[in-house]
């Protein structure tokens, strides 16, 4: 839930900060002359790519909360089975034994989206975020049933 709140409040302030970059952009548009419109329309740009940033990132987020409420109705999300250490991190050999584990399952199962969902837990685990979005990715496009990227 903290997370939630976190994000939500992160996008709300982004979401003003592209308004007042957008704003200022308008305004330099407006000055009329060539330069300031150059830059004007360069303005305008960035809180565009912002905005599409944040509407595929909730989007992603979004569908792994699907996908995660899905399979705990099924009741195979996976158990946290990690040991931690006494200041509550992750020992890394712990996630590194259940994380072999779960690419082994993912590799048997390769058209399974809850293995990849699983996969893409213990990469999180492992601190390997960019192969764990990339591995949630491969599950929400299984379940959803478009292609997957290789």
């Amino acid at each position: 839930m903290r997370a939630k709140i976190t994000y939500f409040l992160t996008a709300a302030v982004l979401v003003v900060y592209f308004v007042l970059v957008g704003h200022r952009g308008v305004l330099l548009i407006e000055q009329g002359t060539a330069l300031t419109v150059v830059f004007g329309i360069s303005v305008l740009v960035l809180p565009l790519i912002g905005l599409w940033f944040l509407w595929q990132t909730t989007r992603f987020a979004r569908s792994a909360d699907r996908l995660a409420a899905e399979l705990e109705a099924e009741g195979g999300l996976p158990v946290d089975e990690l040991v931690r250490t006494p200041s509550g991190r992750i020992d890394r050999d712990s996630a590194d034994a259940v994380f072999a584990r779960r690419r082994a399952e993912a590799e048997q199962t390769p058209d399974d989206w809850r293995a990849w969902f699983r996969l893409a837990v213990a990469y999180h685990d492992a601190r390997d975020t960019p192969r764990a979005r990339k591995a949630m990715q491969r599950a929400i496009a299984l379940h959803d049933h478009k292609p997957v990227r290789a």
